[in-house]
């Protein structure tokens, strides 16, 4: 017996894009950062490679989680201006429940030191 695609694709892509540490960071610093950051930003930030930043930051645009924007060579990430239903909820959730941790706190205060030097 075949069976068909779960109904919610989008339901388990919002959690699959959850599901890693990487992008739970990249997501966190995008929360609790103001305004856009570039990919570069989040590279340098978290210590990775642009293909894993790239990568992270693409299946969590996938998952409705965050929004892109083109300036020529420059592509600049936020969070979903208008999230809806389940992304709302799982973001504001996330905004609370990140901001306390060590490791957030760290990549935010790293964020800082980069922008502001």
């Amino acid at each position: 017996m075949q069976v068909d695609a779960y109904p919610h694709e989008g339901i388990t892509e919002l959690f699959k894009a959850l599901s890693d540490p990487t992008r739970l960071r990249i997501l966190a610093l995008l929360l609790l950062h103001t305004g856009e950051l570039c990919g570069c930003e989040v590279e340098s930030t978290l210590g990775i490679t642009q293909t894993r930043a790239s990568r992270a930051l693409t299946t969590l645009r996938r998952a409705g989680l965050v929004a892109a924007r083109r300036d020529g060579a420059w592509v600049h990430h936020a969070v979903t201006p208008q999230p809806q239903g389940l992304v709302k909820a799982v973001l504001a959730g996330l905004r609370q429940s990140l901001a306390d941790d060590p490791v957030v706190q760290a990549d935010v205060a790293n964020l800082k030191r980069m922008c502001c030097e």
